[in-house]
């Protein structure tokens, strides 16, 4: 197994390893649905809009190049599977924002490593193909 998915596997083993933790959890329904918003949650909001999209930039990029070239995958594994300790928390807090930014956050890591992992198989086959042309010609 290359390094690479064992990366992938152990933040995925560990995410669902946390969130079999969740059978117990006793949410607060009242609160994560109420209606009246307060000045510390609109802050949570603002600063989880930030926090989130703050690796959406690094994606954009990757997709726009279409190369995973410059781009870290253990970042986006490690950061996607602590912001589900996140949500954990935010569930247990019974906290809105940390819950949907953490969730948003979460997909956005594991697309960008998805995205990594998608470019550099196309990366590596296009140096086997251009490789094994190049030693046919010979």
């Amino acid at each position: 197994m290359s390094r690479f998915k064992q990366v992938v596997f152990a933040a995925l083993l560990l995410s669902l390893i946390l969130l079999s933790g969740c059978q117990h959890l006793v949410i607060d329904t009242d609160k994560i649905v109420r209606s009246d918003t307060d000045l510390p949650e609109m802050v949570g909001i603002i600063a989880g809009c930030g926090t989130t999209f703050a690796a959406f930039p690094d994606f954009l990029a990757m997709i726009r190049r279409r190369s995973s070239e410059g781009m870290n995958p253990r970042m986006g594994a490690i950061m996607g599977a602590f912001q589900i300790l996140w949500v954990y928390y935010g569930l247990l807090i019974a906290s809105r924002p940390v819950i949907i930014w953490n969730v948003i956050a979460v997909f956005i890591n594991f697309l960008t490593v998805g995205a990594y992992a998608y470019f550099l198989r196309k990366e590596k086959q296009k140096s086997l193909t251009a490789a094994t042309g190049s030693n046919s010609n010979l």
